[in-house]
């Protein structure tokens, strides 16, 4: 009898997943010829000129690509339901719209724990020493672009690029150019550094769990990666002003407030978190960025109490962590939700818009279309290249996925190829990188779409000067 009533309860649980199971299913449908299809194409096409001419229009980026997105989803879920698959969108969109939660949580623990640097005046104090040392604004370039190389392979090149960008704007606060220019630099140093490592980008990431890589197999990359930063940076070194950073006003206080350095520190730990939930454990960056996130709270609550508590009577009756009524109070000197709150909203939202647009196209088929199509007729070296010049204007990773979808039958040279491509290639175009399109809003005004423009065939030269590499030392493994 206890069987039986076990088996009836299991059936219960089971009847509306196989209800839903059911439902569910679909065959993929080719939209590429349909009215949808092109309708969505030119959607998608009006609202990247918009961002394009983002900084002439005075219009925020993240506003197009938010149309956009739900505009083509619309016609994605009506085109389905015409075919009589009521839920295929809705499973389509959470796929894509899971991929951009990963990218949101950590893109946002990443910028709160800048804001949090920023307000305990770490870069102040970096900007401080860096004027001691006595640094060209030449010495300055270099060395933000070769910090931003080597470190992206340890942390992503997103966070990266955020950190090397603050530096570059600290120092140079009355040099215009020189933060243009190494903003580009940083952007290519770090998308290149991030190429040779598993971790170092979501598509390095993916071949990697894929399997079609191993993990010492990246290392490969290392040498053509180098050669993609330096030889654009080798030449835009020489427009960059002379001189040196202005003077510190005596007034200026450059000391590192209380607790900075242990927040670097947490930083650093909260990166090392991530890499080991991935690596060890198997479980998205994300979360291991949100945990780290908890290391923040947790300190800031610590200064909290520990900057009042003292000489203080009565303090434990006042302090409530968050209370509205403390709020414009000297008990909340430092607040970590105040530097949630800092984080670039226009660029989350730019990144929501462009992953859920990108992947609508590929879902309608488009991705599909084109990786057959260069395959099959032009080659896989033709194609990794192509792909890698794709990736300049579509995201990286639908690019990426198309290709893994695929899965061409290739050699270790040609995955490595566009592990290469997909990765770097992303530098030709600031809209092309999450680094480029987050230092845009980082540093808007200053390092724009059309300033890295001008830099684009300097660019290219790297580009094609990698891949000529990379095909010399590894010519064994394709």
């Amino acid at each position: 009898m206890k069987i039986l009533m076990i088996l009836a309860a299991l059936l219960l649980l089971i009847t509306p997943c196989l209800a839903w199971s059911s439902s569910a299913t679909y065959q993929p449908i080719d939209l590429t010829s349909t009215i949808a299809g092109y309708l969505s194409l030119l959607v998608f096409a009006l609202a990247y000129t918009l961002v394009i001419f983002e900084e002439q229009l005075h219009l925020r980026k993240s506003k197009p690509v938010l149309l956009a997105a739900g505009l083509i989803w619309i016609m994605i879920a009506i085109a389905y339901k015409t075919h009589g698959y009521d839920h295929a969108a809705e499973i389509a969109l959470r796929h894509n719209f899971l991929e951009y939660a990963e990218l949101f949580f950590f893109l946002l623990v990443a910028m709160t724990y800048i804001n949090a640097m920023i307000e305990r005046k770490v870069f102040d104090a970096l900007r401080g020493w860096l004027i001691d040392k006595g640094f060209s604004y030449k010495n300055l370039f270099w060395l933000t672009g070769t910090l931003a190389f080597f470190i992206s392979p340890v942390a992503d090149n997103l966070t990266t690029a955020l950190i090397m960008c603050t530096v570059v704007l600290t120092v140079g606060k009355n040099a215009p150019k020189f933060v243009s220019i190494s903003c580009i630099s940083i952007v290519v140093g770090a998308n290149a550094g991030g190429a040779f490592s598993p971790f170092g980008d979501i598509t390095t990431l993916m071949v990697w769990q894929k399997g079609l890589l191993q993990f010492t197999e990246f290392f490969n990359l290392f040498i053509p990666s180098l050669v993609n930063y330096l030889v654009p940076a080798a030449i835009m070194s020489a427009f960059i002003p002379a001189g040196m950073p202005n003077s510190v006003d005596d007034n200026e206080t450059l000391l590192i407030k209380r607790g900075g350095l242990t927040i670097v520190m947490l930083f650093a730990l909260t990166i090392l978190t991530a890499v080991c939930f991935h690596n060890f454990l198997h479980l998205p960056p994300a979360i291991g960025m949100m945990t780290g996130l908890a290391y923040l709270k947790f300190f800031s609550y610590y200064l909290k109490i520990s900057e009042h508590s003292r000489n203080s009577p009565g303090f434990e009756e006042r302090f409530q962590e968050g209370s509205k009524d403390n709020a414009q109070t000297d008990f909340r000197e430092f607040d970590v939700f105040e530097k949630v709150a800092g984080a670039e909203w226009d660029t989350l939202f730019f990144f929501y818009g462009v992953i859920m647009a990108v992947g609508g196209l590929g879902f309608l088929g488009y991705l599909g279309l084109a990786s057959e199509f260069i395959y099959g007729d032009l080659g896989p070296t033709t194609a990794n290249v192509l792909l890698g010049l794709m990736s300049a204007i579509v995201d990286n990773i639908p690019v990426m996925f198309a290709v893994l979808t695929m899965s061409p039958d290739m050699s270790q040279g040609q995955w490595l190829l566009v592990t290469l491509t997909a990765g770097v290639g992303g530098s030709l175009l600031s809209i092309g990188s999450a680094a480029g399109v987050a230092l845009m809003g980082q540093a808007r005004g200053i390092y724009t779409f059309a300033s890295h423009l001008k830099w684009a065939p300097v660019i290219a030269l790297g580009y094609a000067t990698s891949i000529y590499v990379h095909m010399w030392i590894n010519a064994g493994v394709f």
